[in-house]
C-alpha cells in the first residue's frame, strides 16, 4: 500500500497551487477594471516604485539560486569533457618553414 504521495507529485501540487493563486488574481484585478496604466498610477512614491521592481527581481534570483542548488544537490555535476588534441599554429608560411629547417 503507498501511503505518501512521490515528491514529483507534492511540487506539482505546490505549482498547481501558486498558479491557481496567480490566475485567480489575475482575473480579481481585470474584473475590478485595474488595467496596467491605472495601476502605475497608483505607485506614486518612489519607495513604491522601488519595491514594486525589486520584489518580483529578487524572488526571481532566490528561485535561480534553489534551483542550481538542486541541481548540484541532486546528482555530482557533470564531468569535464577531455581535452582533445592540441593544434599547432603556423605564424609562418608553410614553405617558408620548411626551407629554414632545411
Amino acid at each position: 500500500m503507498h501511503i505518501s504521495t512521490s515528491p514529483r507529485r507534492k511540487s506539482f501540487r505546490l505549482v498547481a497551487v501558486f498558479g491557481a493563486i496567480g490566475t485567480a488574481l489575475s482575473a480579481a484585478a481585470l474584473t475590478i477594471g485595474v488595467a496596467p496604466a491605472q495601476a502605475a498610477s497608483f505607485a506614486t512614491q518612489p519607495d513604491t516604485q522601488i519595491a514594486v521592481f525589486m520584489v518580483p527581481l529578487t524572488l526571481l534570483f532566490l528561485v535561480l539560486l534553489f534551483e542550481v542548488a538542486r541541481f548540484a544537490w541532486r546528482a555530482p555535476l557533470p564531468a569535464q569533457a577531455p581535452a582533445g588534441p592540441k593544434r599547432r599554429l603556423q605564424w609562418s608560411k608553410p614553405g617558408a618553414a620548411q626551407s629554414a629547417t632545411d
